[in-house]
């Protein structure tokens, strides 16, 4: 009787065995291991996967989770670690010891303040952090020692200021504050440049002869355009290519994964 009871309890969802797991192993495009579990309906963390702690990338999404262990912390090799649309309302501590982790998404769980560390501060080639579609009223004042952090997901939140330790992360590149409960203009202090929505920033480098063209052709209109207006209703943007102009391939799969 006790036995079933004890059955009982235990969450349900599909039970992954190590061979299962080592199925699950791609190779990425530049030679990175990923195991990709996503989708499995996997309602705990398999213990198996342990035994392939080496790999590069780890997708867990789209699953059943409600909980990540502190074992988390023997995949040191992480620079990607995908966790969102699960049920997870806590985060360890030993996430921080992930120190390779440069992209780290939370998307869609059930997070509040209480269940995101300050050791995510730890993280210190952490380049993308995405915690929207949770329940946070704050995040933790942590996060400014993410000094490479580029990109920021706070949407569909319960924040009602913009924090402030966003305030001087030198190097980010674009927040998605959208859906929270924040008055109108509380986040014109977070750079000098006011957006209605997002704002990407890319070099041309980072752009095809086509798309390189469109936003020089769109540059070329607006300050046209500029060169017509008064005088005191200009503004000038060095170096700027065009607003929303194309994102990196890991923020168009972002947004794609958001929505």
């Amino acid at each position: 009787m006790a036995k079933g009871n004890k059955q009982s309890k235990e969450p349900k969802g599909r039970k992954i065995t190590l061979k299962m797991a080592k199925l699950a192993l791609k190779l990425t495009v530049d030679g990175k291991r990923r195991l990709d579990l996503s989708n499995m309906e996997i309602a705990s963390f398999p213990k198996c996967i342990l035994k392939l702690c080496d790999v590069d990338e780890l997708d867990l999404s789209r699953n059943m989770l409600k909980k990540i262990p502190d074992s988390i912390d023997k995949f040191v090799n992480l620079r990607w670690l995908d966790l969102h649309s699960n049920q997870l309302d806590h985060i360890p501590e030993a996430i921080g010891h992930l120190q390779n982790l440069y992209s780290l998404n939370l998307c869609n769980n059930l997070l509040s303040s209480i269940g995101l560390p300050n050791e995510i501060g730890l993280l210190q080639k952490l380049r993308s952090l995405n915690l929207g579609m949770n329940l946070l009223e704050s995040i933790p004042s942590s996060i400014a020692a993410l000094k490479e952090l580029r990109h920021l997901g706070l949407f569909n939140n319960h924040l009602t200021r913009v924090p402030e330790c966003l305030r001087n992360l030198p190097h980010l590149e674009s927040i998605n504050l959208k859906c929270n409960p924040i008055p109108s203009g509380d986040d014109k202090g977070i750079d000098p440049i006011q957006r209605v929505e997002c704002l990407y920033l890319v070099r041309e480098s980072c752009l095809c002869a086509s798309c390189l063209k469109k936003v020089k052709d769109t540059r070329q209109r607006l300050d046209s355009r500029l060169s017509r207006a008064p005088a005191h209703g200009r503004s000038i943007f060095a170096g700027l290519i065009t607003p929303n102009s194309v994102a990196q391939e890991d923020q168009a799969t972002w947004s794609k994964e958001s929505h």
